[in-house]
């Protein structure tokens, strides 16, 4: 059962290229905010992008920022800023919210 109800889950999905991912985003003019849940548990290496603002709504998620270690779960939220380098140890069950300050960091999912 998704976290997210019925007019999240027709948003449009995106095209996240990890296993296990389901994803809906909402594009604006100059960000996009996507609503993500996690199956299973993933590694993501670490990476650099626009700022980034989320909030956890289920589980757990545990961020490298900046060097520094950071453990998330349910109603925390996190800011990483632009260009800084960043990695996650992501757990099966865990769900966001986050904002991208960029209009194409993701893309619709082809079927």
């Amino acid at each position: 059962m998704s976290t997210f109800p019925n007019p999240i889950q027709t948003l449009p999905s995106a095209d996240i290229p990890f296993e296990g991912v389901t994803a809906y985003f909402s594009q604006g003019e100059g960000h996009q905010i996507v609503f993500m849940e996690f199956e299973r548990d993933l590694d993501v290496p670490a990476h650099t992008h626009a700022a980034q603002w989320g909030v956890a709504l289920a589980g757990r998620v545990d961020l490298t920022i900046d060097g520094v270690e950071h453990t998330y779960t349910t109603g925390d939220h996190y800011f990483i800023p632009a260009g800084v380098e960043h990695s996650a140890r992501i757990h099966a069950g865990y769900a966001a919210m986050e904002f991208y300050d960029e209009p194409a960091r993701w893309s619709v999912r082809k079927a």
